[in-house]
């Protein structure tokens, strides 16, 4: 699972390895219309800066809502349930499928939350790249015309999740897809005529890739957008752990 991230580099850095095509007055104005600012703590049925393809080659960069609704669906509480999907199935789920074949996105991240339980209770892991990159996250997004009508379209995403690197496994059994560069290429490509060949690009991230630290319980409550919850913590010795399926 997948149900918080961050994402504090700034606009004008992380920008570069995902609209490499646009000018740096552009991605300004972009982020100044988006009120583009440090995000510690990104939680379900919020708006999330993402990347998907454009009519020309140089993407777009939008704002979506994380929790995927459906084009047919009419009330807007059906995303909450489907904030991530499983790279497994996502090809022949119903609500998956067709944004699998035509609507893929990417969601830039510094880091993604997991939960372990203790003998304290549930502590928080930040999970994010050794090097200190930024992720880039596959997802998918459906624009639905249902709810609100035509004039007032939303548009949401969902974020993929496949079964866990040993990084990550003792935090939890699932994790985000990753994508290096060549596959976020390969994942905005339009028009292909077989989208199931990328079904191999949803796999594990190489266990070299993540660092996993705990971090303070501030980050349990979406309300808590602070640079607190980023920050790692010492776990008391001997505290008992085992994996908690949050």
């Amino acid at each position: 699972m997948c149900g918080r991230i961050n994402l504090r580099t700034p606009a004008a850095a992380w920008t570069q390895e995902f609209l490499p095509l646009w000018s740096d007055e552009e991605i300004a104005a972009k982020a100044a219309e988006y009120e583009s600012t440090a995000r510690y703590n990104i939680a379900p049925t919020q708006n999330v800066s993402c990347i998907r393809a454009a009519e020309d080659p140089r993407r777009e960069w939008v704002m979506l809502r994380w929790g995927l609704v459906p084009s047919w669906a009419d009330d807007l509480a059906i995303g909450n349930r489907m904030i991530n999907a499983r790279s497994e199935t996502v090809h022949e789920k119903p609500s998956f499928k067709k944004a699998f074949a035509q609507r893929r996105c990417l969601i830039p991240a510094d880091g993604y939350y997991e939960w372990m339980k203790t003998a304290d209770g549930k502590q928080p892991y930040l999970i994010e790249p050794s090097d200190g990159s930024v992720l880039a996250l596959a997802g998918l997004w459906e624009r639905n015309r249902k709810i609100h009508g035509d004039d007032r379209p939303i548009e949401t995403f969902t974020i993929l999740t496949t079964s866990a690197n040993d990084t990550t496994r003792s935090i939890h059994d699932r994790m985000p897809v990753i994508l290096d560069a060549d596959g976020q290429a390969a994942w905005l490509e339009t028009g292909l005529d077989d989208p199931s060949s990328l079904r191999e690009l949803l796999r594990p991230a190489p266990n070299d890739l993540l660092t996993a630290f705990p971090v303070s319980r501030t980050v349990n409550s979406p309300r808590n957008d602070v640079p607190e919850c980023v920050e790692r913590i010492e776990l008391s010795e001997g505290a008992s752990q085992q994996q908690d399926l949050f």
